[in-house]
């Protein structure tokens, strides 16, 4: 064969060979190359659309956390003004309760006081009796007697 005729037919060769894989070959690459193109664009979208939400979500935690730590120094300070609170009522019934308790305290010294001296006026009376018997048992004069004793008496 002459170089021709050999060129000829790996023209031909090579013609059918572009045919065949133009057809056959070709639209199944692009087509998978398309579809990966695709995937990595919906990925990187996807990236982006991940990036934004993280940001927004990043400023929510944010204001969450602030809210919550807002929150939390309010309920602290509610807290701190209510344990005071607490503590001034606290302090005033113990005032009120230690003033009843003095109160009563001194009015069961005044009580004792008197059954004190009420104990003394009948023992001082009693004595009064005694001394009077004696002096009766000496003296017979009892007008006198009785009229000091009652004098003795009211002076108790």
């Amino acid at each position: 064969m002459s170089i021709n005729a050999t060129l000829f037919v790996q023209a031909i060769v090579f013609l059918i060979l572009v045919w065949f894989t133009m057809t056959f070959v070709w639209p199944p690459i692009a087509k998978a190359l398309d579809e990966r193109a695709q995937k990595i664009a919906d990925g990187l979208a996807a990236a982006d659309r991940a990036k934004t939400e993280l940001a927004a979500a990043d400023q929510r935690v944010k204001q969450e956390l602030a809210a919550a730590s807002n929150e939390t120094a309010s309920r602290l300070a509610d807290a701190e003004r209510r344990a005071q609170a607490i503590i001034e009522e606290a302090k005033a019934r113990a005032t009120d309760e230690g003033n009843k308790i003095v109160a009563a305290a001194r009015a069961e010294a005044e009580q004792q006081a008197i059954a004190a001296r009420e104990a003394l006026r009948e023992q001082v009376a009693a004595l009064a009796v005694k001394g009077a018997e004696q002096i009766l048992r000496k003296e017979v004069n009892a007008g006198v007697h009785a009229d000091l004793l009652n004098r003795l008496k009211t002076e108790l």
